[in-house]
């Protein structure tokens, strides 16, 4: 009972082998998954509990064979769970509050440009600042460019 028992524990290490066939047909055994891109139908033994009894091992998902680890159920965890659905929350909530602040600068923006090309129609006199501090009145081919710009402005903010 002894040496069964002995012998059942030395080849415990041994039932944890991969079995499977490579490209080439010849049978490979290795304590590690077989390489990536393997086929399952040429996994012939797959490391379990099922080994011991030498029946074969329940499928294991392409994933766990290749090395990646496998998507484990959304509700496995409570606790992880609730963890990543704040996180999810506070990332929808940040996204939307730059969303709506990103919003009101082009509210803004519209706005006022939509005051400067009402000031430029109105035919007022108008006069920038130069680069010399001097004040210097605006033409009509200056006032027609100036107009020209802000409507694009408007047309790129007022959506």
């Amino acid at each position: 009972m002894l040496a069964a028992l002995l012998g059942l524990t030395f080849a415990m290490p041994a039932s944890a082998q991969w079995k499977w066939r490579d490209k080439s047909g010849q049978t490979q055994y290795s304590d590690l998954a077989p390489p990536a891109g393997t086929p399952d139908r040429d996994i012939l033994q797959r490391p379990g509990a099922n080994a011991l009894r030498g029946a074969p091992s329940p499928a294991v998902p392409a994933s766990a064979a290749s090395g990646t680890p496998a998507l484990t159920p959304k509700s496995a965890d409570p606790e992880l769970e609730a963890r990543r659905k704040k996180a999810e929350q506070e990332a929808a909530d940040k996204k939307k509050a730059e969303d709506a602040k990103i919003a009101a600068a082009r509210a803004e923006n519209c706005s006022r440009a939509q005051a400067q090309l009402r000031t430029i129609d109105s035919g007022m006199r108008m006069a920038r600042i130069n680069a010399k501090g001097e004040r210097v009145f605006l033409d009509e081919a200056a006032r027609a460019a100036e107009a020209q710009r802000t409507r694009e402005v408007i047309a790129s903010e007022c959506r």
